[in-house]
C-alpha cells in the first residue's frame, strides 16, 4: 500500500497517522524489519524525516507471511484486513448443515497461529463453493461493518469460460432475481422478494463452441453471474445447476480475478489481482482435476 506524505514528520509519525489502530511498537517493527520504502528505497530508521510529496510504501506481507506459511496465497495483509485466494471446490464458510471444513475455517486457524492468538477473521463477502478467486476478511467486527457499508464502491471482476457466444462483444444483463427451491436463483419479473441485479461482460476470446468473458458485477446478488450468463444462452462451463453440459462435473469456470476497495481506515484505494488458475481453459470430461 502506498501513501503520500502531506507534512514534514518522522517516518514513524507518518505511519502512526495512517495506521491509527496499530501500536507504536508494531509500527517500529515494520520499519526496522525492512517493510517500508520511501520513494522506492528501503528505510529502517523510524526517526528518519519524510517530506511533503514523498511516497511511503508499506508491505507487511514480507514480515507476517514469513513466520507461518499460509495454506493458500495471501495477496495482502495489515492489522485490519486480510486478502487471500480461495480455490475452487471449497466453501467460503460452512454451517451446521454443510459440516466439514471451509476456506474461512482454514484461514482462521492459520491466522490465529500466525498472530499467536491475537487476531480473528470476520467474513466480508463470499464466493460459491466451485468458484475460485479473491476474498477479503476483516480482523474485527467494526472493520467488517465499515467495509460492508462501503461495499457498493468495491469493483469485482471475473473470468468466465462459457458455452456458446452471447451474441455481441460486450453488453449488460439487468433484471430481477429470486431464490427458489433448493437455493437455486431464477430471473423473474419485479415482485416482492426479488432483488435487482446488473452484470456487465465483454468478450476476451472465443472458439466456435466456447467464449472467454471478462465479467464485472454491477450488483452482488447470489449466483447472479451464473444466472445471467445462463439467461444469455451461455452457461458457465461446468455449471450443471444452471444448464451447462453435464460432462464437466467439477470446477465451475468462474474466477474472481480482480478486486478493488477503499481501505477502511485511511481511505487508500487498494487493488488486487489473481492469475487465471492452472487448467482453467482446458476442457476435459468428468475426470478433470482442480488446479
Amino acid at each position: 500500500m502506498k501513501t503520500a506524505v502531506t507534512s514534514e514528520m518522522t517516518l514513524l509519525d507518518h505511519l502512526k497517522v495512517v495506521f491509527q489502530n496499530a501500536s507504536k511498537t508494531t509500527v517500529k517493527q515494520w520499519i526496522t524489519h525492512g517493510n517500508i520504502k520511501v520513494n522506492g528505497s528501503m528505510v529502517t530508521n523510524p526517526s528518519e524525516l519524510v517530506h511533503p510529496g514523498a511516497i511511503v510504501e508499506y508491505n507487511r506481507q514480507e514480515v507476517r507471511i514469513g513466520r507461518v506459511k499460509p495454506p493458500y496465497p495471501v495477496l495482502y495483509e495489515d492489522d485490519l484486513i486480510l486478502v487471500a485466494e480461495k480455490p475452487a471446490g471449497l466453501l467460503t464458510v460452512g454451517n451446521k448443515d454443510t459440516g466439514g471444513t471451509s476456506f474461512y475455517k482454514i484461514m482462521q486457524l492459520w491466522n490465529k497461529e500466525n498472530s499467536r492468538g491475537k487476531e480473528r477473521l470476520f467474513i466480508v463477502h463470499r464466493l460459491d463453493r466451485e468458484v475460485s478467486g479473491i476474498l477479503v476478511f476483516a480482523k474485527s467486527e467494526p472493520i467488517q461493518q465499515k467495509i460492508k457499508s462501503d461495499w457498493s464502491r468495491a469493483k469485482k471482476r471475473y473470468y468466465a469460460l462459457t458455452e456458446g457466444y452471447p451474441g455481441k462483444e460486450e453488453g449488460s444483463v439487468k433484471g430481477w432475481l429470486m431464490e427458489g427451491p433448493q437455493q437455486r436463483m431464477f430471473s423473474v419479473q419485479e415482485q416482492d422478494g426479488a432483488k435487482y441485479a446488473v452484470t456487465h461482460y465483454k468478450v476476451m476470446d472465443r472458439t466456435p463452441d466456447y467464449t472467454l468473458l471478462e465479467v464485472e458485477l454491477g450488483t452482488g446478488r447470489k449466483n447472479q453471474i451464473r444466472v445471467h450468463l445462463a439467461d444469455l444462452g451461455c452457461p458457465v462451463v461446468g455449471d450443471r445447476r444452471y444448464g451447462a453440459d453435464d460432462r464437466f462435473h467439477r470446477r465451475i469456470r468462474l474466477h474472481a480475478f480482480y478486486l478493488s476497495l477503499f481501505h477502511p481506515v485511511n481511505g487508500q484505494l487498494l487493488e488486487f489481482k489473481s492469475k487465471m488458475p492452472r487448467g482453467f481453459l482446458i476442457l476435459k470430461p468428468e475426470d478433470e482435476n482442480y488446479g
